[in-house]
């Protein structure tokens, strides 16, 4: 369904009659949408309600032309509004990449919204200002490439980062629907998403984590060193966190590796829930 903020939201499992775990909320990187996030998120519906969200600029998910919609803290602010109309707090937030970087801005801004977060490489963002300017202006070339040279060709570019190398041991037929459903989505709207809620539009969090109080997952891939680096400075300043590791997996572990992802997922989210 696509709510009153425009952001489409998909639910899954069973209804929310006080039997089950607390609801999970899935937030998906950027160019995905719900559906890159259900190799996570299936698992979990045998006895949780699910919702993942479409992002601003992505899915299923319709936004006026208005820049502002588009920003990090609002979008931040929208999931908070959906996890309050739909009755889904304090949830399970799990969040990859963008959604992450969303789901931890959740957790900051909007405390009683979550009962645990599970970041699937991500980060608080940059807390240099000369490197976070640098970073909005690269992305802000992103979106005039994307837009004068047309969404296929940016989305081959994108896959085709080396940050996402290890993807290849999905095989061909997984990374061709993976290419697919990046060009399902809208090329204005993720020109909009680049701008407004890229790393470099995002405010440094890094400073914020010693007030999180609930419990943090970090997932990341053993072949994502950057991404493993983050996860342990990150560590240092959550008063409860723990890393996971992730065998055979790069950035996208959830896809890479999802059994050994969900399994971690799940453990924290029983844990939290006294299961």
């Amino acid at each position: 369904m696509t709510d009153g903020e425009g952001l489409h939201v998909e639910f899954d499992g069973p209804p929310d009659d006080g039997s089950s775990g607390r609801p999970v909320v899935a937030l998906h990187g950027f160019t995905g949408s719900s559906v890159t996030m259900r190799p996570l998120t299936r698992p979990l519906t045998d006895n949780r309600r699910v919702a993942t969200v479409d992002l601003p600029g992505h899915g299923r998910s319709i936004l006026d032309d208005d820049a502002q919609g588009f920003g990090f803290e609002h979008t931040v602010d929208a999931v908070a509004r959906v996890i309050d109309q739909h009755g889904l707090g304090p949830s399970h937030v799990v969040g990859y990449s963008m959604g992450g970087r969303i789901g931890l801005g959740l957790t900051v801004r909007h405390p009683e919204c979550v009962a645990s977060l599970a970041l699937v490489g991500a980060s608080p963002g940059l807390s240099d200002p000369a490197e976070r300017s640098a970073r909005r202006r690269a992305d802000d070339e992103l979106a005039d490439d994307l837009l004068e040279h047309g969404l296929p060709a940016f989305v081959d570019r994108w896959m085709a980062s080396p940050l996402f190398a290890s993807q290849e041991r999905l095989g061909a037929d997984s990374l061709a629907a993976a290419r697919a459903q990046r060009l399902t989505n809208d090329p204005d709207g993720l020109a909009a998403s680049l701008r407004g809620a890229g790393t470099g539009a995002q405010q440094s969090y890094w400073h914020d984590l010693a007030g999180i109080d609930v419990p943090v997952l970090l997932l990341v891939g053993d072949e994502d060193p950057k991404f493993r680096a983050i996860a342990m400075r990150m560590a240092a300043g959550l008063l409860r966190s723990a890393i996971e590791v992730v065998p055979e997996a790069g950035h996208a572990a959830h896809l890479e590796n999802p059994d050994h992802v969900v399994a971690a997922i799940r453990e924290l989210l029983d844990q939290v829930d006294g299961r």
